[in-house]
């Protein structure tokens, strides 16, 4: 008897190898260099960046520039 996850090629098994064809968001598959989809991930990054920068500012009470001068 054979494996049915080795022969039938729309099982999980054969989708968890193989890449994604599109991201959850878009169509458009992720892709390394300059594309869409990481000028999105690194947008959502630098507003997360941003995010901590304002909440070291009011937990602190003074500026990042201040809480990173090292003298």
């Amino acid at each position: 008897m054979t494996d049915s996850a080795s022969t039938d090629p729309g099982s999980a098994a054969a989708e968890a190898s193989s890449p994604p064809t599109s991201s959850a968001t878009t169509n458009e598959a992720p892709s390394f260099g300059w594309s869409s989809y990481a000028e999105r991930i690194n947008g959502r990054f630098a507003m997360v960046g941003i995010l901590v920068v304002v909440a070291i500012e009011l937990c602190t009470g003074s500026t990042v520039i201040r809480w990173l001068n090292p003298g």
